[in-house]
């Protein structure tokens, strides 16, 4: 088996991916509609599953983002993640990943949310693209909020360490 093997049956997750929607087939199956900057389309594999190659693609798991973003700021449940940091790639669940009709939005693409009704929610992405989610509005901005909390520490501490490497490294004399 080659690498490639393990990859090509799912999507490839992006920093050009918008979010990846649960949602039902006309026979109850679930499928993933995958909504990006320039194309739209379904997989037959639920989100989390996509989220979870996506983050073995960057050498871990679902499962390891969501213990490393309790390790950071202590959320345990429906906790955001990164996918890959170093390109801003930051999603958080719209419910229990574990359940099916768990959906994933990426955090850095979001423009505003609109209130549509008490179960449902509009998000507005910065592309102008729309997609409805079935999940309150508060519950929504609680998920934009904790991952901006996230967002902001793990970024400081790969800032910290960053610095702390410039000024280890040696200088190299001519």
């Amino acid at each position: 088996m080659f690498i490639e093997d393990l990859y090509s049956p799912l999507h490839e997750i992006t920093p050009l991916t918008l979010a990846i929607v649960s949602k039902e087939d006309d026979d109850g199956n679930v499928q993933t509609y995958v909504l990006e900057e320039e194309a739209e389309y379904m997989v037959e594999h639920s989100p989390s599953k996509l989220i979870d190659h996506a983050c073995r693609f960057f050498g871990s798991s679902l499962k390891g983002r969501q213990e490393g973003t309790r390790d950071i700021c202590g959320i345990t449940h429906k906790a955001p993640i990164s996918i890959d940091p170093s390109s801003g790639m930051y999603f958080f669940p719209t419910s229990s990943p574990s359940n099916v009709t768990c959906s994933w939005i990426a955090h850095t693409h979001i423009n505003h949310v609109n209130r549509t009704d008490e179960r449902a929610t509009e998000i507005v992405f910065k592309s102008g693209k729309k997609i409805t989610i079935d999940a309150s509005y508060g519950s929504i901005m609680n998920q934009i909020h904790r991952t901006a909390q996230f967002r902001y520490l793990l970024d400081n501490r790969i800032k910290h360490l960053q610095q702390r490497k410039v000024v280890l490294e040696p200088k190299h004399s001519t």
